[in-house]
């Protein structure tokens, strides 16, 4: 692999390193197929020093705490990660010099020998990535999950062999991008659509046209994976060049994969697959099962069978910050669902439950409208705690809607803390306390990991 990608002396200018590993990644791989690697960032060297130190003794120049115009007009190819604003003016100067732009993801998909397994979603995206990874495991075929969730894949492009399966989770960010490469996943997977990420992408038009790169490119010996139960994905049917199954939780197909008693049924050409242990199923919602119905519908096209399936689908327990239970006292079971970010994936995890929910919600505004949040909380909630800057606006919101309602009670204390002790006063033995806050974190919090791990302290010294 080294340097048969024509990378060898190109002065290439990585923008923004971050804290998440995607500007690490590309760094560190294209200085090793021997460029010459500027990494420019707004955060100093303090704020990223848990990145730096990853790039240690790699011969690459830092040039942080702004841009310089320079990196951006005399380069032979710009690196962009996601969270740079595609208006920024240092990517109008590498264009107006008529620089290439790249993306991690965009160069991993350019020197990718094995097939690509490409899920996007607004929400459920790293549960149905980590689940079609767990089931291709227990095939013989090598495995290797990245993208959105967790490291890089470039720098293990030297062991990715052509039978091996890459899994990736896709952001809409990506998807932008990789429209510009012309190349789509072989196996392509979306969960679910709904507004999200708009402080970005602008409006609802340029968000699905940034999902639709995941299909955009594919070929008749594609596979398009889609939630029959979304009613925006009902209608890319007629766009899809690849084979397109349906995965419903809702009602039974003629094709794809749905529910029969006890049984998930994948029914592919003719073939019908039933794998039993619905019931062990330990993922709360139906909002889980679409997922693990995507993820076997992935895994089976890949290659996996009823029983590799069967066993992850009955005994994996999600991930952490999604939907986590983190203990029961006094009869009360508290929950983790700090990765939920957005008002569509809290209205998931508020409606999953039968018992009551003690809620404790809000954070930073993305943007998003709160108005069906609001009616999942008069439906759902017992008790709504909210805090951070979208408190008064999620607040008026509900007391709009429950009107001479006795439920929810509100309240919008001032710390996290104050929050999560009025939880724990108000909860009665049979009722959930639930973190779902429907919002960004970064008001209060480092992250949404930062916010989790808080709640479950307070949770576990109880």
């Amino acid at each position: 692999m080294h340097n048969q990608c024509g990378f060898k002396d190109k002065r290439i200018t990585v923008m923004g390193l971050g804290l998440f590993g995607g500007g690490v990644g590309v760094a560190r791989f294209l200085a090793n197929q021997g460029a010459c690697v500027t990494v420019t960032d707004l955060k100093g060297a303090t704020e990223l020093a848990p990145s730096m130190k990853q790039l240690e003794g790699l011969p690459i120049s830092f040039k942080l705490g702004g841009h310089c115009e320079s990196d951006f007009a005399d380069a032979d190819m710009v690196v962009i990660n996601p969270a740079v604003p595609r208006n920024s003016k240092f990517i109008q100067i590498a264009q107006n010099n008529d620089i290439p732009l790249n993306t991690e993801m965009n160069l991993f998909f350019q020197f990718c020998p094995a097939p690509i397994i490409g899920i996007t979603g607004s929400n459920g995206k790293s549960t149905t990535t980590t689940l079609t990874t767990r089931i291709l495991e227990q095939t013989r075929r090598k495995t290797w999950m990245g993208g959105n969730i967790g490291k890089s894949l470039l720098n293990s492009l030297d062991e990715i062999k052509p039978d091996s399966i890459v899994v990736v989770e896709l952001s809409s960010f990506q998807l932008a991008e990789l429209r510009n490469i012309k190349k789509s996943p072989h196996i392509s997977v979306l969960t679910n659509l709904s507004p999200n990420h708009l402080d970005r992408h602008g409006d609802m038009d340029d968000y699905i046209h940034a999902k639709k790169g995941i299909i955009a490119h594919q070929t008749s010996s594609d596979y398009t994976v889609l939630n029959y139960d979304d009613p925006e994905l009902r209608r890319w049917e007629g766009e899809c060049q690849g084979h397109v199954l349906w995965y419903s939780a809702r009602r039974p197909l003629r094709e794809g994969v749905f529910i029969k008693g006890n049984s998930m049924v994948i029914a592919i050409d003719g073939v019908s697959t039933d794998v039993p242990g619905l019931s062990e199923v330990k993922l709360p919602g139906v909002h889980n099962l679409q997922n693990i119905f995507a993820a076997s519908c992935a895994a089976y096209l890949a290659g996996a069978r009823r029983q590799h399936i069967e066993k992850e689908i009955t005994s994996f327990t999600g991930l952490e910050h999604r939907l986590e239970f983190v203990r029961e006292v006094g009869g009360v079971r508290y929950f983790n669902d700090s990765k939920a970010t957005t008002p569509e994936s809290a209205i998931a995890a508020i409606s999953a439950f039968q018992s009551p929910v003690i809620l404790i919600a809000g954070g930073s505004d993305k943007g998003s409208s709160f108005e069906a949040f609001a009616e999942a909380c008069v439906k759902h909630a017992r008790s709504v705690i909210l805090i951070g800057k979208t408190a008064q606006k999620i607040k008026g919101l509900i007391q709009g809607k429950k009107d001479t309602r006795e439920t929810p009670a509100i309240s919008t204390p001032e710390t996290f803390k104050d929050a999560f002790m009025q939880a724990y006063r108000t909860a009665q033995a049979g009722e959930v306390v639930l973190l779902s806050p429907a919002c960004a974190s970064y008001d209060m919090f480092t992250n949404y990991e930062d916010r989790g791990r808080q709640f479950k302290e307070m949770a576990m010294a109880l």
